[in-house]
């Protein structure tokens, strides 16, 4: 495998499947059975895990709720779906930990950095939940500081699309899509990878990210093996 260590950062959305909101159990048993198939192959996996799918602070913000209290029910929300996850990876016999960046010792572990890289050396699955535990902080940051903690090689974000294009894909036919691209690039042309707090964070640590979609099977073991799958931006 090209990467010993990966962070897979997941959006809530994308457990809905077709759903307009809550969890697809049909999706979650998709990608637990793509992540058993790296991890047999000896990959280390580290997951984080939006909430949109079930509550999104900013848009709780928007419409009148304090943000902080906002943001707090997110944070509740990507642990409901980490423990989703976790059931569903569990039943495919992959032996999981969901730890919580907010104290909830009845359902989850607190985040503790050293036992999360020890459960991922014993072939753990270690799923964080909770964000960061504070507010303003999005789950992209979330991701990319436990990436580093754990000194994970490469962010993957599954995604409904392919990689990074010039443009919305979905709105503009004529977006043009990038193999590869550079940090400095993505800046310069203002694309939405993550982010600004955590794609900054993740450059100053010289942390690449592969953008792939998530959705299409077989393409998690392909990223993984190193093959070129959707956009990997880097130095």
């Amino acid at each position: 495998m090209h990467y010993k260590r990966i962070l897979l950062k997941l959006s809530g959305e994308a457990l809905m499947g077709n759903r307009q909101y809550g969890i697809d159990p049909e999706r979650l048993q998709e990608y637990a059975q793509e992540i058993k198939e790296i991890i047999e192959k000896g990959v280390q996996v580290a997951i984080v895990i939006g909430g949109g799918n079930i509550f999104r602070g900013v848009a709780g913000a928007s419409r009148g709720m304090d943000r902080v209290q906002g943001d707090h029910m997110g944070m509740l929300a990507t642990v409901i779906n980490g423990l989703a996850l976790q059931s569903a990876m569990e039943d495919e016999g992959i032996p999981t930990r969901l730890q919580s960046a907010i104290k909830i010792n009845e359902v989850a572990e607190p985040f503790i950095r050293r036992k999360a890289i020890r459960h991922l050396e014993k072939g753990r699955v270690v799923i964080f939940g909770g964000g960061t535990g504070n507010p303003y902080f999005t789950t992209d940051s979330a991701a990319v500081l436990r990436a580093i903690e754990i000194h994970a090689d490469v962010i993957l974000k599954g995604t409904r699309v392919d990689g990074i294009y010039s443009s919305d894909p979905e709105k503009d036919t004529t977006a043009t899509k990038f193999d590869s691209i550079s940090f400095d690039d993505v800046l310069r042309k203002g694309l939405k990878v993550m982010d600004t707090t955590a794609f900054t964070l993740s450059q100053e640590n010289e942390l690449p990210i592969i953008v792939f979609d998530m959705n299409t099977k077989g393409n998690l073991m392909k990223v993984v093996s190193g093959e070129n799958i959707g956009t990997k931006v880097n130095l």
